[in-house]
């Protein structure tokens, strides 16, 4: 598996700037989180929202002790593995929604998993579903663009996103 940008290094800011898609909310909270160390309810519920609405009812079974043991242990934690998949611990969470905490919350910097990032670097969802070698292999993947085209992860995971949506092909 070998991630390939589809289009120039140096197109990331323009593609970025046509991103269209609010992150207003949880842009907010993440700093909010990050300092906490931990999640509440409600902060949770806001990024599994922004993430998917599909899940929310699942989302909202999680109690707000667990939500906050759950995520201050992801946010607490060194090891990379414990980090992304102590969250799927969390009712309505797969690997998606734990990247977009994350790509939020974290000190350090984390793409978000989604299907169109993942078109924009010519990659696939896993037919296998996710796993921690392939997460990993997108995070060292995504770190090396966005330090070498000088941009944060933000600005890299808006254009994979917004390359995609202008550019996938249905169905594909």
């Amino acid at each position: 598996m070998s991630f390939t940008l589809r289009f120039p290094l140096a197109d990331i800011p323009h593609w970025s700037a046509r991103y269209t898609y609010d992150d207003s909310i949880p842009t907010a909270l993440g700093p909010v989180a990050k300092a906490r160390g931990h999640l509440t309810k409600t902060d949770f519920l806001a990024f599994a929202r922004w993430k998917t609405a599909r899940t929310m009812k699942r989302c909202q079974a999680n109690s707000p002790e667990f939500v906050r043991t759950v995520t201050a242990a992801s946010m607490a934690s060194p090891d990379e593995r414990l980090r992304i998949e102590v969250l799927t611990l969390l009712s309505g969470v797969q690997w998606p929604t734990a990247s977009v905490i994350l790509h939020f919350c974290a000190v350090e910097p984390y793409p978000i998993l989604d299907f169109r990032a993942l078109w924009s670097l010519s990659e696939d969802v896993p037919k296998s579903g996710y796993d921690f070698p392939f997460w990993w292999r997108y995070c060292d993947t995504t770190r090396r663009l966005a330090a070498k085209a000088r941009v944060s992860m933000r600005v890299l995971d808006r254009a994979l996103w917004q390359y995609s949506k202008e550019h996938q092909p249905p169905g594909a």
